[in-house]
């Protein structure tokens, strides 16, 4: 009798569980898509964090902005150091200088200068969602890329422009002062 018991006691529970189960797909369209992209977002914020220093341990700045992505290389961040063109907490700083959570890093590169608060320290370097959650980014907007005129486009099969064409395009690029019409020898 007991079993039987049992078995009435789980036979509810199947009926009970089976209609929520019919709703929960329809429930759960949403966050399921949204789960499709957030086990490779968890497993590389879980990888961020094994690569992340220990309590009491330091990172050096060049390594840290070579791990957000800040620059390419982590000798180009050395190379950046030495040249003058990072600063924490408004001071020039050497390869070498240790990093603390909560430090503001300027860095200068590429014609743009990236103004950087520190979030997370991180020894290895990360995929770029996963290094955007390392740090809270308060750069201005980028410049905006200048208009520059394509290359004259020439037909298949014409050779070499001319000296006529080149002085023809550079005017139409403004290369020449302005562009202005030049006085033709004659």
């Amino acid at each position: 009798m007991a079993s039987e018991d049992d078995e009435a006691t789980r036979g509810s529970a199947d009926e009970t569980r089976r209609p929520d189960e019919a709703q929960r797909p329809e429930e759960a369209q949403g966050p399921n898509t949204e789960q499709a992209v957030d086990p490779k977002i968890a497993a590389a914020v879980a990888a961020a964090e094994a690569a992340a220093a220990h309590s009491g341990e330091s990172v050096r700045i060049d390594s840290w902005i070579w791990a957000v992505r800040l620059v390419k290389t982590r000798s180009m961040g050395a190379t950046a150091c030495k040249g003058g063109h990072v600063r924490v907490n408004g001071q020039n700083v050497k390869p070498s200088h240790a990093l603390h959570v909560g430090d503001e890093v300027r860095l200068r590169h590429e014609n743009r200068e990236r103004i950087v608060i520190v979030k997370q320290l991180i020894r290895k370097r990360v995929g770029p969602p996963v290094a955007a959650q390392c740090y809270v980014d308060n750069s201005p907007p980028p410049p905006p890329r200048e208009a520059v005129a394509p290359a004259g486009i020439r037909d298949r099969g014409t050779g070499r422009p001319t000296k006529r064409d080149r002085r023809e395009l550079e005017r139409l690029r403004g290369l020449m002062g302005g562009g202005a019409g030049h006085p033709h020898g004659g």
